[in-house]
């Protein structure tokens, strides 16, 4: 890393009708350097990022890459310049190779007496540069929907070098990736930084920031609030500068379980994804899940809530062998399912706040079978204050919440059909730190009224930080059970992999 900045933002300003998402931003970032960009949802890392990759116009302000000033730019130009951007929804065509991908708008050509064609020689020999560059075995005709999502991220990441990157960003990267995956990922990082390719990195995983990162910027309310080494702040710092005030425990105290059995599951099996899962969920407890992408976790909480249908076992809730063959089966025994991608399964994106939160519990605001307009407005104005959702209006479309508020509407559908067993799949995936607080007290909460959680995290501190108990997985299997007070991530892990 040098101290010649390869991008320089002065004074940038965004408006939306009502909002101010960028308020005059100025920093600047270096060439060869990897550099966070860190802040709480809504504080403008979004926005500043959409600017910077043309999918947005400022309003006010500069942008000056590598001596080109960025003045109403399209992607493409962008993309021309070297600046490309790996999102965190990963934007490949699943139907196509790995080769395809990679060469996608810009092919290798050859010309003819028929005019130009692909030459599909020299595009390969590219493709396979760039993929053993990045020191990952993928077969350049392997089709891409087959690929694991970190062996998406590096086709992605060779996508952007074929067109000559020089400034690569990543939003949120790891959020779908193992502990593993997230080594292989480190180790493409530091390999485009010796190349002198610039890389912003934007994750809400701080300890992230700390393994990889040069520098850090933090956002705050569409403010740039510091800019500084890593090797000069800490976590705690950190997080002071992103929500503007001193959090001294991110966890909050533990309730305790008052021990009647609410679900109990027995021998539970689903060939060739669960085997032999057998456990108990009390009132007031928090039971976590832990274990790798793939050990089974998910496809438990969908086979529990009748997503999926159980091959052999039995499931009793309060004491009485239940069967349930589907979602209205788990709802009429009030179960819940908060999933793991809330934005395809959990919420409708185009519909208000107040209809994501009338969903499961739509029969309370029907009247002569018409949606009562007045019933509907009163549930959401009672959640929204209950869960301290911030958003202008119960009408507002959900879709332009937070993730953190967004959240928070999945869980009201479900309270407000009383449900008594929550399972949380991932709850503070893509939730920044002040927000995963709220849903951290939001859960501890829940278990004081007496309701059973499952919570299934990727994020060892988060599950040992609130969990009572913690169950963990391997290849749909439970390997093993831990007190949250007396184990550590590294013996979590080892049970994880056995």
């Amino acid at each position: 890393m040098n101290n010649t900045p390869i991008l320089k933002i002065n004074n940038v300003s965004k408006f939306f009708p009502g909002v101010t998402a960028l308020d005059a931003v100025t920093m600047e970032i270096y060439e060869g350097e990897v550099h966070a960009i860190v802040g709480e949802n809504g504080a403008g890392k979004s926005t500043l990022i959409k600017i910077i990759s043309g999918a947005y116009t400022k309003d006010e302000g500069s942008i000056i890459f590598d001596e080109h000033e960025i003045e109403n730019l399209s992607p493409v130009e962008c993309i021309n310049l070297g600046i490309s951007t790996v999102h965190q929804e990963l934007r490949l065509v699943e139907q196509l190779t790995v080769l395809e991908n990679i060469l996608l708008g810009s092919p290798i050509e050859k010309s003819t007496y028929f005019g130009k064609f692909v030459d599909w020689k020299a595009t390969r020999k590219e493709a396979a540069r760039l993929l053993d560059s990045m020191g990952i075995n993928i077969s350049p005709n392997a089709l891409v929907s087959e690929l694991s999502v970190a062996k998406k991220q590096v086709v992605e990441i060779c996508k952007a070098l074929s067109r000559n990157a020089k400034l690569v960003i990543m939003d949120e990267p790891s959020a779908s990736l193992t502990e593993k995956e997230l080594e292989v990922l480190f180790r493409i990082i530091r390999k485009l930084k010796k190349d002198g390719i610039t890389v912003i990195y934007i994750s809400h995983r701080l300890e992230e920031i700390f393994q990889i990162t040069d520098r850090v910027t933090v956002m705050r309310d569409g403010k740039h609030i510091i800019t500084d080494d890593v090797s000069n702040i800490d976590r705690r710092k950190l997080i002071k500068h992103m929500v503007g005030r001193e959090i001294e425990n991110i966890f909050p105290d533990r309730t305790i379980s008052s021990g009647y059995p609410l679900l109990a599951v027995e021998s539970l099996s689903i060939p060739g994804v669960l085997e032999d899962i057998n456990f108990t969920l009390h009132e007031g407890e928090i039971l976590g899940i832990a274990g790798l992408v793939g050990s089974g976790r998910t496809e438990l909480a969908r086979a529990l809530f009748g997503v999926d249908i159980i091959g052999s076992g039995e499931i009793s809730i309060r004491g009485e062998s239940t069967f349930i063959r589907n979602i209205p089966d788990a709802i009429k025994h009030k179960m819940a399912l908060i999933p793991e991608d809330r934005k395809l399964q959990g919420l409708v994106p185009d519909l208000s706040v107040g209809m994501n939160i009338s969903l499961v519990g739509i029969d309370q605001i029907l009247k002569n079978s018409l949606i009562n307009k007045m019933l509907e407005k009163n549930i959401a104005e009672e959640y929204i204050k209950i869960l301290d959702i911030q958003t202008p209006s119960w009408t507002q479309l959900i879709k332009y919440l937070s993730g953190g508020n967004q959240q928070k509407c999945v869980l009201a559908k479900w309270l407000v059909v009383d449900s008594d067993i929550l399972i949380f799949d991932e709850p503070t995936r893509g939730i920044d730190v002040g927000a995963k607080q709220e849903i951290y007290k939001l859960l501890t909460k829940l278990a004081s009224q007496g309701k059973g959680i499952i919570m299934i995290s990727s994020e060892l501190p988060e599950i040992i930080g609130i969990s009572h108990r913690i169950l963990v997985m391997h290849d749909g299997r439970i390997t093993g059970e831990v007190d949250p007070r007396e184990t550590s991530q590294e013996e979590i892990m080892y049970l994880a992999t056995i």
